[in-house]
């Protein structure tokens, strides 16, 4: 078991025992279950039956990032109250990275605060955003713009989820696993640029267990350090202030991509800067790119997006006075925080991107 500040995190082999441990832990007068329509159909019923969570209500929002706004909160806002609940309540939420983020912030709100648990079913949300503590939704076309920082009481990590999803969706967390490399050594990074299983029939899959954990403890040594996002914890940002960009330039077009696929485009410019700027190793930035290249294709952008791009990456809320920051590396683990580019140097990253 690792621990976050107050959050504890299991890696279950036992789902039923884990989730009647963690619910028995947390003071609860009535148990709410936070899914989405996919996760209501695919990952519900592994769990519904489980004498722990007989009683519970469950409240249903639509999938997808599309349904990361405010009306799928004030829908859950309107659930718990419309049921009874009670500043003593709990909310469980069962999906990827859009409820446990969503679900996260509607439970650090209402009433001031409830417990909830996350238990993530997307290797995104297993690897990411179901830990650390950031809540938040959607807002006016940006990424997690309203949210706050709130640890859930326990986030339960089980891959018999990840039998559910796609292999775009599997891909999509693994795009995190590998920033996760980058920035921690280079024994993990080759070994994420050289694993073959990444689809969910693979006899490989259970290995991705045994990664997962190492993957998390990269988050939780970073997060434990640096809960609040002063410092170090932006190394977690390594290829997400491209990325955030790619992903609201996609929502905005009305062709949402996967989180991780903006993160993966993200990582392959924020490489390029760093050997530009930072001295990262050439080799090591195209097998780097190269995997990402193999695995995640590229999106389709032209010179014509660059300015509306750059704007989007003003909006990041790690920069500082109107300057856009990034998170570089010097070499694998070498992690450089709060470094700027120049406009040219921004676009020239893009066109790497597109023509890499």
């Amino acid at each position: 078991m690792l621990c976050i500040m107050e959050q504890r995190i299991i890696i279950s082999q036992n789902l039923q025992l884990d989730i009647a441990m963690s619910v028995a832990e947390c003071e609860h007068d009535k148990i709410f279950v936070l899914t989405d329509e996919t996760t209501e159909r695919l990952c519900w019923p592994v769990i519904k039956d489980f004498f722990c969570l007989k009683s519970a209500s469950v409240i249903t929002i639509g999938a997808s990032d599309v349904h990361k706004n405010l009306d799928s909160v004030v829908t859950v806002w309107k659930a718990l109250l419309e049921g009874g609940a009670t500043r003593h309540s709990l909310l469980i939420n069962l999906g990827g990275g859009m409820v446990t983020d969503l679900g996260g912030f509607a439970a650090s709100t209402f009433k001031r605060g409830i417990n909830f648990i996350n238990i993530p079913t997307t290797l995104l949300a297993m690897v990411d955003a179901s830990v650390g503590g950031k809540t938040g939704f959607n807002f006016e076309g940006l990424k997690n713009e309203i949210g706050v920082f709130n640890d859930s009481r326990f986030v339960i990590l089980n891959t018999r989820f990840l039998q559910t999803l796609s292999k775009e969706n599997i891909l999509s967390g693994y795009a995190e696993m590998l920033k996760h490399g980058l920035i921690s050594n280079e024994q993990t990074w080759a070994e994420l640029i050289s694993f073959t299983g990444l689809t969910p029939e693979s006899p490989q899959l259970q290995q991705i267990q045994k990664m997962l954990a190492a993957s998390v403890r990269v988050k939780e040594h970073i997060v434990e350090n640096d809960p609040r996002e002063k410092g170090i914890r932006k190394a977690l940002n390594f290829g997400h202030t491209f990325g955030h960009a790619f992903e609201s330039l996609a929502l905005l077009r009305g062709k949402p991509v996967l989180h991780g696929y903006a993160v993966a485009y993200g990582i392959v410019c924020e490489l390029y800067l760093s050997c530009i700027k930072t001295g990262f190793p050439t080799e090591k930035m195209h097998q780097t790119v190269a995997f990402i290249k193999e695995h995640y294709g590229k999106m389709d952008i032209t010179c014509d997006d660059y300015d509306e791009l750059i704007e989007l990456m003003g909006h990041d809320k790690k920069n500082d006075a109107g300057v856009i920051n990034f998170t570089l590396l010097g070499g694998i683990g070498d992690i450089l925080i709060n470094r700027n580019a120049e406009e040219e140097e921004i676009k020239e990253a893009l066109d790497f991107f597109r023509e890499g």
